[in-house]
């Protein structure tokens, strides 16, 4: 087995990254140190030969925002049809941007823990032996779990995410994804208190408070130390957060140019839907990734198929008349209903959503396009947005998504119109 027998080492770059090449010219990369020994870029799949039974279809646009999420994969998802959802993806659609984590899939348990990590990898490996893909074709970013007392098999807890946690996880990520590298590792989640997955407010009074004195920076730094360490080992190709705040963002960016020796944040994976615009909410988060040069990998562009409209009650039914009982029976909100608590307090399917939803729909109409149409292309609208992940479980709901996607972001009346919308129903899905 290909996992059993990875031997960690330092992969010397190919070439000259972008950002040397800046450098000789007198000119530094944005947001650069001058440290980096390669460039993080979505790679365009050309050039390669036809394996049998894998025989490429010319995409219909090289979908270079466009990313495929996989924690379905070993859940909803057998690794037969993710295999399968990974081929269409990447040899019809040209999609390159992979994104798993160590938790996946969800529902999360023991005895799936690792396992879209696994297919993911599975299928790279595959895919390279039978000539049909080049690891530089595509990114492979993976997650390592913050703080979380509901899943203790994931080293004890965790309790914190300090170095040894962080190189543990990269490790064993890299063991089940049987590669010598990930292209890009997260942090999932702050380890200190942040409102998320369904909060909005914070409370100064559940700040974290160390008995050594430790502060939330101090930690930020070991973090970033650790990040760097993985970077220049060669196991790491760019580092990156999620779930982040505005406070943390910049506090990242601004111990990369005071600090020796830490990881600089390329990309940070935030929700981001027309029920969810936290993003844009006062400057906030938004600003940050442009006066950083950060960019933004958007999760949940459709709000966990919410913004379908496929749990919307019957016609002639009001928004107040059990919206949680709709939806087909196999819809992931429904199939995993009571075994998935972040989704059902993130996505509460109450009369606050459900009219928000509605007056979404309304608009999409009014413009000639279905809902999901309008959510896509809405989140490829934003300037800070470098990637949008797609949760797919058939190739059609796939196909459908990256039409919509290859179209590009809305006209500016569209977006006005949303943000009218939306001043009306903010953001129920926080």
């Amino acid at each position: 087995d290909n996992a059993s027998r990875l031997e960690f080492r330092r992969r010397e770059p190919r070439g000259k990254p972008r950002g040397h090449r800046m450098a000789a010219e007198g000119r530094s990369p944005p947001g650069s140190d001058q440290r980096r020994s390669w460039s993080f870029r979505t790679r365009s799949p050309r050039g390669l030969r036809s394996a049998r039974g894998l025989d490429r279809c010319p995409p219909h646009r090289a979908l270079h925002r466009v990313g495929l999420g996989t924690m379905l994969f070993g859940t909803t998802l057998s690794e037969d049809e993710a295999r399968r959802l990974l081929d269409r993806a990447h040899l019809h659609h040209g999609v390159s941007f992979f994104d798993t984590a160590e938790m996946y899939p969800v529902p999360q348990s023991s005895a799936t823990q690792g396992d879209s990590e696994r297919i993911l990898g599975a299928w790279v490996r595959d895919r390279i032996r039978r000539g049909a893909l080049r690891r530089e074709d595509v990114t492979v970013a993976t997650k390592v779990s913050g703080p979380c007392s509901e899943m203790p098999w994931i080293r004890g807890g965790p309790h914190r995410l300090d170095r040894a946690g962080i190189v543990a996880s990269c490790e064993a990520s890299l063991l089940r994804l049987g590669l010598d590298h990930v292209d890009l590792l997260q942090l999932h989640w702050p380890d200190r208190y942040v409102p998320m997955f369904g909060d909005e407010l914070y409370d100064s009074a559940r700040r974290f408070y160390s008995k050594s004195g430790e502060t939330s920076a101090d930690s930020l730094l070991e973090q970033l130390s650790a990040l760097r360490d993985l970077e220049d080992r060669g196991l790491v190709r760019e580092s990156g957060l999620s779930n982040e705040t505005a406070w943390g963002l910049t506090r990242c960016a601004g111990l990369a140019r005071e600090s020796p020796g830490v990881a600089r944040v390329a990309r940070v994976q935030q929700c981001y839907s027309l029920l969810c615009r936290g993003l844009d909410q006062n400057g906030g988060l938004r600003e940050c990734c442009h006066e950083e040069g950060v960019s933004v990998i958007a999760y949940s562009p459709l709000a966990m198929g919410l913004l379908t409209g496929k749990y919307l009650p019957p016609e002639g039914r009001g928004a107040e008349a059990g919206y949680d009982r709709w939806g087909p029976p196999r819809a992931r909100l429904n199939l995993h209903r009571g075994r998935y608590s972040e989704a059902e307090s993130r996505y509460p399917r109450d009369e606050r959503t459900t009219r928000a939803v509605q007056a979404y729909r309304e608009l999409a109409h009014k413009r000639g396009m279905s809902l999901t149409e309008l959510s896509i292309r809405f989140v490829l609208s934003s300037e800070v947005v470098g990637t949008a992940l797609l949760g797919c479980v058939d190739e059609a709901q796939l196909d459908e998504l990256c039409l919509y996607a290859g179209r590009g972001g809305l006209d500016r009346d569209a977006l006005e119109e949303i943000d009218r919308v939306h001043a009306v129903h903010p953001s129920p899905t926080p």
